[in-house]
């Protein structure tokens, strides 16, 4: 039991929630209010090892602009 509660608790910390906050930033980016702004960049210092562990895999960059 103990040991299960052990894996739940680093599954999460390491790979559903920074999934989850990346996911949230790359939908969110431009249309942040600065409290929303501050509370993620807090979550990012706290799930910051699991947010290494996604980071060489994901795109983060703008789009840019579309040819016409």
């Amino acid at each position: 039991m103990v040991l299960f509660s052990y894996l739940v608790l680093g599954f999460a910390y390491l790979f559903a929630i920074p999934f989850f906050l990346f996911f949230w930033m790359n939908n969110r980016w431009n249309v942040m209010g600065k409290f929303e702004r501050l509370s993620i960049y807090g979550l990012v210092f706290l799930f910051f090892p699991g947010m290494v562990v996604f980071a060489p895999f994901l795109n983060l960059r703008m789009n840019g602009q579309k040819e016409v």
